[in-house]
């Protein structure tokens, strides 16, 4: 076992090992999430030395250094205000997701003219538009953090995968039987998973293009997924009201999770693998231990449906959007609401957190987008000039760019 480089992550905080092992290469995380700024470097060194044999003497002074280069990001105050800076016409017929690349430099957009296209985000200039679905392109997905392939889930009941740096169409999944309407690569990127409206979700070889499992066991479409971060467990979101955990290798369902009373809107997993947030159509959010399936809290307080859910990066938080046109943030550990965030006009369908965690990002019928201080509640911002619904709303991994998409047709990039 030979280490080859050390690769820093902001958020949440952590050092990743990129090593050699039988001549391939391998990635290992040391997660860093108690990391403070007045965290001892010496103090953290001796641990993370003690724990993890490829970390040795003669690298031990890098690692130092990336753990105070890690505070030193902790201590910037997250001051930042967004400025418009500019508008793409991105399709002639409205668009369906917005995602980045990890980098931020590239974004891609999905549409219901059949294409998704690639976009540079510092210029604002279209890199590729990638043709050949036959129907609305609804799922995007960059296989971040790498950011080499993108994969398109589409009503024509496929998905694609492509080459995010030329454009060329490498495999098209073909299996599903009604529209697929979600996907997500795993953290290594060797597979795709797929939702679809046929009750299913599928796993895909990203290498040879070819069917790996088919699982089955939702009796309604699936209309969420995600994998864990450490890629061996799936978890998938139904209108049948129910949750499944899907074993990875074996594409054996591990647990149902059985509670919500109506459709599910979103599933996550958070950092560490062990809490699962689910939202509901039914008005409610829950928190789901990974492992033994059980329900650990009902998060209530929304008067209409829930549509959005998501954890902040460190796992301390949950947010959730609801089509009451409020949101909410609470703590994972007490399952409290911590605030409430009004001031929306309409029904809220995405939401949030900027990767340091202070801030939540939402997404309304209102034709605003909306950014809010975490803690307090406090609207700091609000993103105007869409002339339609927004219903998609993202961070860059660094926090300092948004993209804001619309029923307009069009994407805004602030910085």
């Amino acid at each position: 076992m030979k280490l080859k480089r050390f690769l820093l992550r902001y958020y949440p905080p952590g050092i990743i090992l990129e090593y050699e092992k039988g001549g391939c290469l391998r990635t290992k995380s040391i997660d860093l999430l108690d990391l403070t700024p007045e965290t001892s470097p010496d103090e953290l060194l001796a641990e993370i030395q003690q724990s993890e044999p490829l970390v040795t003497e003669s690298r031990a002074d890098q690692v130092k250094q990336l753990i105070v280069r890690l505070q030193q990001k902790q201590g910037q105050q997250d001051h930042h205000r967004f400025c418009f800076f500019k508008e793409l016409k991105a399709h002639i017929l409205p668009l369906t997701n917005v995602a980045f690349d990890k980098s931020g430099s590239r974004f891609i957009t999905g549409s219901y003219d059949r294409t998704c296209r690639v976009w540079d985000t510092a210029s604002g200039s279209e890199l590729h538009t990638l043709e050949g679905h036959r129907n609305v392109v609804y799922a995007i997905a960059f296989n971040n953090p790498y950011g080499d392939k993108i994969a398109t889930g589409s009503f024509d009941k496929t998905a694609k995968l492509w080459c995010a740096e030329t454009g060329k169409c490498f495999h098209t999944f073909r299996g599903h039987t009604a529209e697929i309407v979600c996907l997500a690569f795993n953290p290594q990127s060797t597979l795709v998973a797929t939702g679809s409206m046929d009750a299913s979700a599928k796993l895909w070889d990203v290498e040879t293009g070819g069917e790996v499992a088919t699982l089955t066991g939702h009796t309604a479409e699936v209309l969420s997924l995600c994998f864990n971060t450490v890629g061996n467990q799936l978890v998938t979101g139904s209108f049948d009201h129910t949750v499944s955990i899907w074993d990875v290798a074996s594409g054996r369902r591990v647990h149902t999770l059985i509670g919500h009373s109506g459709e599910i809107s979103n599933v996550h997993f958070n950092w560490d693998c062990s809490l699962i947030v689910t939202g509901s159509m039914d008005k409610t959010c829950k928190l789901w231990e990974a492992v033994s399936g059980e329900c650990v809290a009902t998060l209530t307080g929304h008067k209409e449906e829930v549509l959005d859910v998501c954890f902040d990066l460190s796992g301390q938080l949950v947010a959730t959007a609801s089509a009451d046109g409020t949101a909410r943030v609470f703590s994972v550990n007490t399952h409290q609401c911590l605030v409430t965030l009004e001031g929306h006009d309409g029904e809220i369908s995405k939401i949030c957190f900027s990767p340091p965690g202070s801030r939540v990002l939402t997404a309304s019928s209102d034709r605003t987008a909306r950014l809010w201080d975490a803690r307090s509640g406090v609207c700091l911002q609000v993103l105007e000039g869409h002339t339609d619904e927004i219903f998609s709303c993202v961070f860059n991994y660094e926090g300092d760019t948004i993209i804001t998409g619309s029923k307009d047709n069009t994407c805004r990039i602030w910085y």
